[in-house]
């Protein structure tokens, strides 16, 4: 692929943006198969306090590797604007900075998550019933943490230069084993909760080996080369002043999910098995809205660099709107059909009723998720990155975790706490679309 096919400075706003979301749409498509195979597999195989262990410890996971996944968006931001710029010999370096600060962070994540991941579920207020389940799954999920930082490093650098295709063609071969290996470890040979996650771990790897041998082999300008990979001088500083704002925002949202599961846990295993397959199901809605995010990011960050900033402002626009109506078609489908989709994963009625609940108090509220996910990846790519950070901070984590601990002093009741996501998100949506009109940034964009 020529670099002028990948370039999104000049030729049509509405084309670039759909053919760049598409493929990532598919791959996360893909991506969320890896969860709710788990899911679906576990609670039929094994029984709700299986299920609700594994969908416990999405919140969990991501409060550990949130930080470093936002530094890579911040690489990603990097590379698309110098290659918007046609600085060629920096995105080079940008390459291989990214990778070398990824190889630390396998290590550093690994040890971390292995060790200290079972004392925050202890913190959680995981009941005793499902711990040790939730225990083995982390943890072994943990040891294996190196094939998901390192695949999210190879599609995030193809992503930044416009190729959104290959990291899909690697993640529908890595999520179709996925499936296989689930069925096959936990249904067949027995390996119980465990084999879900190494199931997990080896369709990751998978998907690294292909995602690295394409950046290895290639010609193109994302090409890799063993003895470059290192921190080249002055570009982790830049690397790390727009990916940081990215990771605390992950850290800190991540950790008020983390109040949030402990607070469904609370209302004991049906509860936390009905709450987790409806988000298992609930992560097929995000699939619009973090594609045209993501294809906002790098979108912006090469017209910022190649200083277009009425393409920009149009961009949005289109982004914005497509992945409202996408996000809320897939709402009213889930409010529907909550009680059906719950059912896959475990047909305890009580289990159920929980997933219903959670799908009518938030379902109708993902217009309200585009707007902010998609507006976030509009002022990363253009260098804000500090804007997200605080509006998620103050809303998605402060605002989040003071109404819960509130809210159920003077209601015990689990709907207090579904509340928290849709509330959340309104607040936010309604200030970054204030900042947006208000505020004259984008012609004040400074150079990297």
């Amino acid at each position: 692929m020529s670099r002028q096919a990948k370039l999104m400075t000049t030729g049509s706003i509405q084309g670039h943006i759909i053919r760049f979301a598409i493929p990532i749409s598919l791959g996360n498509l893909f991506q969320q198969l890896y969860n709710t195979a788990d899911s679906v597999v576990v609670g039929n195989f094994l029984g709700k306090e299986a299920l609700a262990a594994i969908t416990s410890c999405g919140s969990l996971i991501f409060l550990l590797v949130g930080l470093v996944q936002g530094i890579f968006v911040g690489a990603g931001v990097v590379i698309s604007t110098y290659y918007g710029a046609g600085d060629l010999k920096a995105v080079n370096k940008a390459i291989h900075t990214t990778i070398a600060f990824s190889l630390c962070s396998c290590v550093a994540l690994t040890i971390l998550g292995y060790f200290f991941a079972p004392v925050i579920l202890g913190w959680m207020g995981t009941p005793p019933n499902v711990f040790d389940d939730a225990k083995t799954y982390v943890q072994v999920f943990f040891l294996g943490i190196s094939a998901l930082i390192l695949y999210n490093t190879a599609a995030g650098i193809l992503q930044a230069v416009g190729d959104s295709k290959h990291p899909l063609y690697f993640l529908i071969v890595a999520a179709l084993l996925n499936v296989v290996l689930d069925v096959l470890f936990v249904g067949v040979f027995k390996m119980g909760i465990e084999g879900t996650a190494f199931a997990t771990i080896i369709s990751q790897s998978v998907s690294v080996f292909l995602s690295f041998r394409l950046l290895f082999k290639s010609d193109d300008i994302f090409k890799v080369e063993i003895r470059q990979i290192g921190f080249k001088k002055g570009m982790l500083p830049k690397i790390l002043r727009m990916g940081i704002p990215s990771g605390i925002q992950n850290s800190v949202t991540s950790f008020a999910n983390v109040v949030v599961q402990s607070s469904v846990n609370l209302f004991g295993a049906a509860a936390m098995a009905g709450t987790g397959a409806f988000m298992r199901i609930q992560g097929f809605s995000f699939i619009p809205i973090t594609s045209f995010a993501l294809a906002m990011t790098t979108f912006t960050g090469q017209n910022i660099g190649a200083k277009e900033y009425d393409r920009v402002k149009k961009g949005v626009r289109f982004g914005v709107t497509f992945a409202i109506i996408l996000a809320e078609a897939i709402g009213i489908l889930l409010f529907l059909y909550a009680d059906v989709l719950v059912a896959l994963f475990n047909r305890d009625p009580s289990i159920i009723i929980y997933g219903v609940q959670k799908s009518h108090i938030s379902s109708l509220f993902l217009f309200a998720l585009a707007l902010s996910h998609v507006m976030s990846g509009l002022f990363r790519g253009a260098g804000k990155s500090i804007v997200p950070m605080a509006v998620m901070f103050a809303f998605w984590c402060v605002f989040r975790v003071l109404y819960i601990k509130i809210g159920l002093l003077f209601l015990m009741d689990i709907r207090v706490v579904y509340w928290a996501h849709p509330i959340t998100w309104l607040l936010s949506a309604t200030v970054f679309t204030i900042y947006y009109f208000k505020a004259d940034w984008i012609n004040h964009k400074k150079s990297l």
